[in-house]
């Protein structure tokens, strides 16, 4: 009989070198259909080669490894490699920066459960991925859940089916070395007020930390990619930046161990500015916090960048100087120091109702 790998020392150091005060994440994990709708808006053809400049651009910008430690990529771009040659997980970890790979299939209906609510796919072949993506120098990964609030969801069906998920995914990648970032988002669609939106947060979380347990899951080397607790997009009062805050951690404090090391939000279609904002909010309360709030962001790191480039080569320095420009924000908000921005574009709403990656 083979003996089982003990990662647990491993997953332990990756897990806190990502989660490090001053950094965080950059989700560079888009789907192709995703990212087909994002090069639409700044009218680039959608193809793999156009894929791969926009992802190098990202990659090579200077000085991104003093403000991110960890990337998520979808899976054609590990494979993939800049115009030079060199593969972007080797480009990656030579600058510091711990390679990560999104490996959920995406969702699909629960049946039984009310409409729209969804399980995420892709654990029948789990194990023999994360085996090639850890032997190629791939260090965490990522499945996203999706609940969601109104017309009687989410039910106890949909909860449960999801954090079941998210443990079962969690237990295969600590298995073969890679850090499972458990991203539970429970989507800000509908006109659901705060107080309601963190009922369910609490509710959902809960229902993911027994899940967890209930698969001997290593709590040292895991990462959590919450969203933030917001009311619904459709509901008639904004809540502001201390307000989410607040909220956000009192319900992590009365669900999440402290044993994880990190808690990376998603920034779930808010603006840039406005996920900066409560980010900084949040690392500013005066609150027991006894893990690492920082920031796991797409749309809220990307979405200037990407309107800047438009495509062009001749566009690469100043959409990588917007690129740092929020970085070093979000890393700013991750001590509580982030001043805020004049940036018009920066405060443009980036929601996406029923986002899919």
């Amino acid at each position: 009989m083979v003996e089982k790998a003990d990662y647990r020392k491993e997953l332990m150091e990756t897990a806190n070198k990502i989660a490090r005060p001053g950094y965080g994440i950059l989700a560079a994990d888009e789907s192709t259909g995703t990212l087909g709708k994002r090069f639409e808006a700044i009218g680039l053809e959608n193809n793999s080669e156009n894929a791969r400049r926009y992802r190098e651009l990202l990659f090579t910008t200077p000085d991104i490894e003093k403000y991110i430690s960890g990337v998520i990529m979808f899976d054609e771009t590990t494979k993939q490699a800049t115009k030079d040659g060199v593969s972007f997980v080797k480009l990656l970890a030579d600058k510091g920066i711990v390679p990560g790979v999104k490996v959920d299939k995406g969702t699909a209906q629960i049946p039984g459960a009310m409409d729209g609510e969804t399980a995420t796919l892709g654990l029948d072949d789990l194990a023999k991925r994360a085996k090639t993506y850890y032997d190629a120098g791939i260090r965490f990964a990522k499945w996203r859940a999706v609940i969601k609030i109104g017309d009687g969801a989410p039910t106890e069906l949909a909860i449960k089916e999801n954090a079941w998920g998210l443990a079962r995914y969690a237990a295969i990648c600590q298995d073969n070395g890679l850090v499972p970032i458990v991203e539970p988002e429970i989507l800000a669609d509908g006109n659901h007020s705060i107080d309601c939106a963190l009922k369910v947060f609490q509710r959902v979380n809960a229902a993911v930390v027994k899940a967890l347990h209930d698969n001997n899951i290593f709590m040292e080397g895991i990462l959590l990619k919450p969203n933030m607790v917001t009311p619904g997009t459709n509901h008639g009062t904004k809540a502001s930046n201390v307000e989410i805050a607040q909220r956000t951690v009192v319900a992590l404090s009365r669900t999440i161990p402290a044993a994880i090391p990190g808690i990376m939000f998603l920034s779930g279609g808010q603006s840039e500015e406005d996920a900066s904002l409560n980010l900084n909010e949040m690392n500013k309360l005066e609150f027991k916090k006894p893990w690492v709030l920082s920031f796991s962001f797409a749309r809220a790191l990307q979405h200037t960048c990407l309107r800047t480039w438009g495509g062009k080569d001749e566009n690469i320095e100043k959409a990588q100087s917007a690129l740092i420009t929020r970085a070093k924000a979000n890393s700013e908000a991750t001590l509580g120091k982030y001043q805020g921005s004049k940036d018009v574009s920066a405060s443009e709403s980036l929601y996406v109702k029923n986002y899919t990656y």
